[in-house]
């Protein structure tokens, strides 16, 4: 009966070729023009990436995370780092990414590799610019830590935003920013049939080469 609770829900992917004339030598560059393209396309937040972690114990977890930063560092994203994917990333510095977008072409990006604090002036310049609310509730959140309810989480955020009295809010200490600095990045566009097309580059000194995976 499991079976035929998913059978309708297969879908084509549509026959759009990804060939490998098609990939520049850079997998960033392609990376970018992917965002771009889905956040053309109208997809909501298509910098959401889902975030896999290991804990010191082996237990995989995973959770969806902002990519809010892509530079030399690598792929940067802001959390608590007292949270659970903060205690991951001390015991195992190294994560897993994956994006998803079906729009324009359904596609798929994962992304593997060790992961580096990000300096306090991108931390800093990052939660200056966020809203006042959100510079609140993360400030205020015991993220990831057991809470009696909803009223005593709120009074946190009530209590913190009273206290700084309109003023800026400063940026805690354990709030900041990881980069993922990707050893391996693959590519993947859906085509009918699901015989896809997957190509993954990994790095190779200060360059990097490419490979077609069967799907």
């Amino acid at each position: 009966m499991a079976h035929d609770e998913f059978a309708e829900l297969r879908t084509d992917y549509g026959d759009a070729a990804l060939r490998r004339g098609d990939l520049p030598a850079d997998p960033i560059e392609l990376f970018r023009s992917w965002l771009a393209a889905a956040a053309d396309a109208g997809v909501r937040e298509p910098n959401a990436m889902a975030l896999a972690t290991c804990s010191r114990d082996l237990q995989p977890r995973c959770r969806i995370v902002l990519l809010k930063q892509l530079d030399e560092a690598g792929f940067g994203f802001f959390t608590n780092k007292e949270s659970a994917k903060g205690e991951d990333l001390r015991a195992n510095g190294k994560a897993a990414a994956t994006f998803w977008w079906q729009a324009p072409r359904t596609r798929q990006v994962r992304i593997e590799g060790e992961v580096r604090e990000l300096p306090e002036a991108d931390s800093d310049a990052y939660f200056a610019s966020r809203p006042r609310r959100a510079q609140v509730c993360s400030a205020a959140s015991p993220q990831s830590r057991v809470v009696a309810d909803r009223a005593s989480l709120e009074r946190l955020v009530d209590d913190l935003d009273a206290a700084s009295e309109d003023a800026a809010v400063v940026r805690p200490p354990h709030w900041g920013g990881y980069a993922i600095l990707p050893a391996s990045i693959e590519f993947w566009q859906g085509r009918d049939g699901r015989l896809h097309d997957r190509f993954r580059f990994d790095r190779d000194g200060a360059g990097w080469r490419v490979a077609r995976l069967a799907p």
